[in-house]
């Protein structure tokens, strides 16, 4: 429960400064590790080859225990931007008639929102009249999520990725729900070849390895955190032969506040942040201005990785290009 709160108060956070710089659709941004310059990139997912047939009706698990059948996907309404990039790269992008407002790649640019910060408009989604809905376990509000099960729309919840190893089981998931596991069967196979290949590239380093903290700052909200064991980015450090300064320096939380003491103890010798925070901080000189992060090795150096937001943090299709961005950016090109 603490943390789904917390997930909500971070994606809350997330909509706010969308809204307030009006960028909800706009391309990943990376970021050099020295300067922070910034540069923009195509946003897109890419549909497996082919068109995806659905076969139903199909009868799943969700995760709050009970048990769905679909039958028909003709409507879909995933109410995550995780999930809308799975059924679209899945093939059923056609299919889909509404997004969460952190779907940020342009295939779904142009649908309605009925999903902000984790919080579902039951009367939007009945409106386009769905045949399925998808979920995960931190959407609601639960009225919302019963309003629209009342409404006799199947509605499956899908546990949230944590790590890299919830890739496959959440494809799985989504693929079993749509009636087309050989397509989801497929996007595994895809998706983990593409993150073994950034694998051979990450230097092999048994000591020296470098100590990257994620910070989650959101400027216009005030919102700055630092990284524990369970903020969901120490399985892409490690996977990119770095360690997790926030979760080795004892933080076992998800969240905490930043301060000088836990950053001292964190060390870093980079940091880790969504581009838009980054953004909303005034850039890396903003960045160095939080207390206790410019006497950080990270800070000294002004050695900033910046991975667009709608991604970096996903476990899902794109999940190779946030490993490889954070490599190439923590090793440079080749080493």
């Amino acid at each position: 429960m603490q943390r789904s709160r917390l997930a909500g108060v971070l994606v809350s956070a997330l909509a706010l400064a969308l809204t307030a710089t009006g960028c909800g659709g706009s391309a990943p941004v990376k970021a050099t590790p020295s300067t922070g310059t910034t540069r923009a990139a195509p946003d897109r997912v890419e549909p497996l080859a082919g068109t995806a047939e659905s076969k139903l009706p199909v009868t799943v698990g969700s995760a709050d225990g009970r048990r769905v059948t679909v039958a028909s996907t003709e409507r879909i309404v995933p109410l995550t931007g995780s999930l809308n990039e799975i059924v679209f790269t899945l093939g059923l992008g056609g299919r889909v008639v509404a997004r969460d407002i952190t779907a940020t790649f342009e295939q779904a640019a142009k649908l309605p929102v009925v999903t902000r910060a984790h919080d579902v408009s039951a009367e939007s989604v009945l409106s386009l009249k769905p045949t399925v809905v998808l979920a995960d376990t931190s959407t609601g509000p639960a009225e919302a999520i019963e309003q629209i099960r009342d409404a006799g729309i199947p509605l499956v919840v899908v546990k949230p990725a944590k790590e890299l190893a919830d890739i496959s089981v959440r494809i799985d998931a989504v693929a079993a729900a749509l009636g087309v596991p050989d397509a989801g069967a497929a996007l595994k196979k895809r998706t983990q070849d593409r993150i073994d290949a950034v694998g051979k590239d990450v230097p092999a380093r048994k000591k020296d390895r470098p100590r990257v903290a994620f910070l989650y700052v959101r400027g216009s909200a005030a919102v700055y955190l630092l990284g524990g064991a369970e903020s969901g980015a120490a399985s892409l450090l490690e996977a990119a032969g770095a360690v997790d300064a926030g979760k080795e320096s004892g933080l076992k939380k998800d969240f905490t506040p930043i301060t000088s003491e836990a950053l001292a103890a964190a060390a870093p010798d980079a940091i880790l942040v969504m581009s838009k925070g980054l953004q909303s901080v005034g850039g890396v000189d903003g960045l160095v201005k939080i207390p206790g992060v410019a006497e950080t090795p990270a800070g000294m150096d002004r050695r900033v990785v910046s991975i667009d937001d709608g991604v970096l943090l996903n476990y899902g299709p794109r999940t190779d290009q946030v490993l490889r961005s954070l490599v190439t950016q923590l090793y440079g090109a080749a080493e």
